[in-house]
């Protein structure tokens, strides 16, 4: 009797130069898209602001000052969140930098599926990776 069974499947990468510009540019380019969403943050927390000191009478009344400290928390809370994802960002470019060529680095995890049976070594089923180098499977490591 046979059983097919999913398993994840590691993905590694040689490092070439090609891989490790495209890495740097893709981090970079999340680092600058970062940056912008700060920016707009901060604009569209300080126009909502602006706007319920416009439209309310001064001296501003508890419920405004309530509504603009709400707007500041929310600014605040999502800046932090926007800050963690850059700090991550900072750190892969960081480790991205430190990659040797010719290393292998895992790029991920797919899925895939086999048939077992009775005398298979689980283990050896289950422990599969895929080695790629720019994008071309190079070798498949363990039992398909």
């Amino acid at each position: 009797m046979k059983l097919n069974i999913k398993r994840n499947v590691t993905i590694k990468a040689i490092v070439t130069p090609r891989l490790k510009e495209e890495m740097m540019a893709q981090l970079q380019g999340f680092l600058s898209q970062a940056d912008r969403q700060l920016e707009q943050l901060e604009f569209q927390g300080k126009r909502a602001i602006a706007e319920i000191e416009r439209t309310n009478i001064k001296p501003l009344g508890p419920e405004a000052k309530n509504q603009i400290e709400n707007i500041r928390t929310q600014v605040n809370e999502q800046k932090n969140q926007l800050l963690q994802q850059k700090n991550q960002f900072l750190q892969q470019l960081s480790q991205v930098t430190g990659w040797e060529l010719a290393q292998e680095v895992v790029q991920g995890q797919v899925e895939s599926y086999c048939d077992i049976q009775a005398g298979d070594n689980l283990v050896e089923k289950m422990n599969v990776e895929v080695l790629i180098e720019d994008g071309i499977v190079k070798e498949i490591r363990g039992e398909p």
